[in-house]
């Protein structure tokens, strides 16, 4: 398989083919119709080049702000319960108070995103290049792109449908449509209206494409493209969503065997935040400049979550700081603060033996003034409003493992503490001690609270598990339809196939 490691060096090229293939015109739907327009995708598909470029812009896709780019991260969090809005710039507040209408969207950029794929997949047979292209090259794409279907069907599934499992019957209205064409004429288009189908039908794609990407890809460690062991990883966190707990465990303990990523020790955790590349990563979202979607000052990942731009100067303003952990959450994490005033550095702060409490730290608050907030995002080597976002640490299956391992179906409670406790210790903290399992899957859902905070993780662990959401304004119990997100109107209106959910 050849290994691209420069990732978006022709991105004019992928620009361009990436909007010749999906560019929006007048036609209101995505699946109703999505023409492209200007040159015949057709020719931009015929060579090598066209198709890598054309890959490095389904890989560009992730960076948008509704995605990798701010909102699966910073959203997702704030319609969960690890923290709250400060109403600095006024973003967050609508998801932290989980008002009717306000939620992900998705919708658009991965549907564009799937139809790249669809037309990429369909493309690469055909293709009619010197030197010819090998299997292994074609086999390596293909494999690529699998895994980035899976992906961005995941992203959609978990935000507009039930999860398997976890289900309101009465609100229940099918997952979302699947389709594995892709479209390039509007006649084409026009008459594909597809359903949404069964909830389980998006995630038995899922597992098809990552299973043929597992056999495709190579055991690469390069963490901005897919590989074998990150196809792993998000197989073994599909597969917990599904309940299927023996699939789980076995493509967890792959991806733990695989070259891609790390579990960090220690204050080396904390250090991993800092890098260019988060050495934990076994898949993550690069970006290179605060022009790539990150959203910059105003709603970057760091602008969202702290106003400090400079640890060494907590005064000097950065970002918003628009959401901040709660007191639960970081009494959960032993850290504290204490003091007076608008300098941050009047304050002290006070933390445990959890390493992940030194990703805390006291900010000026801009208007709202100084507080505890977030640091995991604060400007990869220095670089303010650019981070590398991990899409997958590998310190996740170690939980994925842990969980599994505490069902009925695959019960192993010394393996599950076995898992837990590497997590903790790598952590700072004292092994668990317990031989009943139930207390074991809460102190690893405890775990996965406290690991992946910020991380855009606590609202789909919730959900998945049909929890309701507890909070000071008002608990969101798991049948009000809040829990899912509203298909985009001109979605449903475009195509009378596609229900939307339930109280829309």
């Amino acid at each position: 398989m050849k290994i691209r490691t420069n990732i978006f060096k022709r991105l004019g090229l992928a620009a361009m083919v990436g909007g010749m293939i999906l560019t929006a015109t007048s036609c209101e739907s995505l699946l109703e119709t999505n023409p492209r327009q200007s040159i015949d995708a057709t020719i931009a598909l015929q060579t090598r080049g066209g198709v890598e470029a054309a890959i490095n812009s389904v890989y560009a896709r992730l960076r948008s702000g509704d995605n990798y780019g701010r909102a699966l991260l910073a959203d997702a969090d704030a319609l969960a319960d690890i923290g709250v809005a400060t109403g600095n710039s006024g973003r967050q507040i609508n998801q932290a108070r989980n008002q009717f209408g306000t939620h992900l969207d998705t919708w658009q950029n991965n549907y564009y995103a799937i139809n790249e794929i669809n037309l990429i997949l369909e493309a690469i047979p055909q293709l009619n290049d010197t030197p010819p292209v090998s299997p292994e090259e074609a086999a390596g794409w293909e494999g690529e792109l699998k895994f980035l279907r899976a992906l961005y069907y995941f992203d959609l599934a978990k935000v507009y449908a039930y999860i398997p499992g976890a289900v309101v019957q009465a609100n229940d209205r099918g997952g979302v449509p699947v389709v594995t064409e892709g479209v390039i004429t509007s006649e084409g288009a026009l008459n594909r209206l597809p359903g949404r189908g069964a909830i389980g039908d998006a995630y038995a794609q899922m597992v098809s494409d990552l299973n043929d990407a597992i056999s495709l890809l190579a055991d690469s460690n390069n963490r901005n493209f897919a590989s074998k062991g990150a196809a792993h990883a998000l197989l073994a966190r599909v597969a917990l969503y599904t309940k299927d707990y023996p699939t789980a465990i076995t493509n967890a303990e792959a991806a733990l065997a695989s070259s891609v990523g790390t579990v960090l020790q220690g204050d080396d955790y904390v250090s991993g935040w800092r890098s260019d590349a988060h050495p934990e990563s076994m898949f993550e979202v690069r970006f290179f400049n605060a022009s790539e979607g990150t959203g910059g000052v105003n709603a970057s990942l760091q602008a969202s979550f702290t106003s400090i731009i400079d640890l060494s100067n907590p005064q000097n303003q950065g970002g918003w700081g628009d959401f901040v952990p709660n007191a639960q959450l970081l009494s959960e994490l032993q850290v504290s603060a204490s003091g007076s005033g608008n300098d941050p550095r009047a304050y002290e702060v006070t933390r445990g033996d959890d390493v992940r409490a030194q990703l805390y730290n006291v900010g000026n608050g801009r208007g709202s003034g100084p507080k505890l907030e977030c640091t995991k995002f604060l400007g990869k080597i220095g670089v303010p409003y650019i981070d590398n976002v991990p899409v997958i640490r590998k310190s996740e299956m170690l939980l994925i493992l842990a969980e599994a391992k505490t069902y009925a179906s695959t019960l192993d409670v010394n393996g599950a503490l076995e898992n837990l406790n590497a997590l903790r210790t790598a952590r700072g903290l004292a092994p668990f001690e317990s031989s009943d399992a139930a207390e074991i899957f809460e102190e690893v859902l405890l775990q996965r609270k406290l690991e992946f905070a910020f991380e855009g993780h606590r609202f789909f662990d919730l959900k998945r598990l049909g929890r309701d959401i507890i909070k000071p304004q008002g608990d969101v119990p798991f049948t009000d339809v809040r829990i899912l997100a509203s298909i985009p109107q001109r979605e449903v209106d475009g195509n009378p196939n596609l229900v939307q959910n339930e109280g829309y």
